[in-house]
């Protein structure tokens, strides 16, 4: 098929053509010359920026915990080998743990460097007068992808019997992420999709994971 660098990523990665210029440039660190923005447009950016750095740290974080700590090792990954999920799907839809503390993303978060401020927008830590914990805590965790691949949400599975907590968990919405926009898997599902033209609803995300793992990936 007939066409550049450029269109080639619009319609692979289905992105405008400004954002498909930002994505090559980025990924091979090509300085890019724009308009200069206006101050708004600049905090807006520097916001989302913000919040994808926090997300992304937050995703890392869970996989950490999952399969190299002993609580997430016990509880976590073998839940989701008790499930029939195989490494490497767990792998491929970078599934984590959340560990049953209070703060335990979030002071490794601020011991990193991330401002509280951008822990709270990306919903990722409730901050209350004083005190500021962890929104998940004690659950598995399904990280939610925008189309790009970059992690933007979080889904939470509770395992333990807790009538006071719901069975699932969502991150509220954000400037990043807006549920009405969002469908879990697209990222990992999106060229199946187009090449079959045909796209296969379900209703949760462990139902998403396990027609991937049988290799229905659309």
């Amino acid at each position: 098929k007939a066409g550049d660098s450029v269109t080639f990523i619009m319609e692979h990665e289905h992105l405008s053509f400004p954002e498909s210029l930002r994505y090559l440039a980025n990924k091979y660190n090509i300085e890019i010359a724009e308009e200069a923005p206006s101050p708004e447009m600049l905090e807006s950016q520097s916001i989302r920026e913000s919040l994808f750095s926090v997300t992304e740290f937050a995703n890392k974080f869970y996989v950490d915990q999952l399969w190299n700590q002993d609580e997430g090792k016990a509880i976590g990954l073998s839940y989701f080998r008790e499930r029939g999920f195989t490494y490497e799907i767990i792998n491929r839809f970078q599934l984590g743990y959340a560990p049953d503390r209070w703060d335990g993303l979030t002071k490794a978060a601020l011991e990193a460097g991330f401002k509280i401020e951008f822990l709270e927008k990306a919903g990722l830590t409730i901050v209350q007068e004083q005190k500021q914990y962890d929104r998940f805590r004690g659950r598995v965790i399904f990280p939610i992808h925008a189309l790009t691949g970059r992690p933007i949400a979080f889904g939470a599975r509770i395992l333990k019997t807790d009538p006071k907590s719901p069975k699932y968990l969502n991150s509220p919405e954000t400037d990043i992420y807006f549920k009405s926009k969002s469908l879990y898997g697209i990222a990992f599902a999106k060229k199946s999709i187009i090449a079959k033209d045909v796209c296969f609803l379900v209703e949760g995300y462990t139902d998403v994971v396990s027609l991937h793992q049988a290799g229905i990936e659309n």
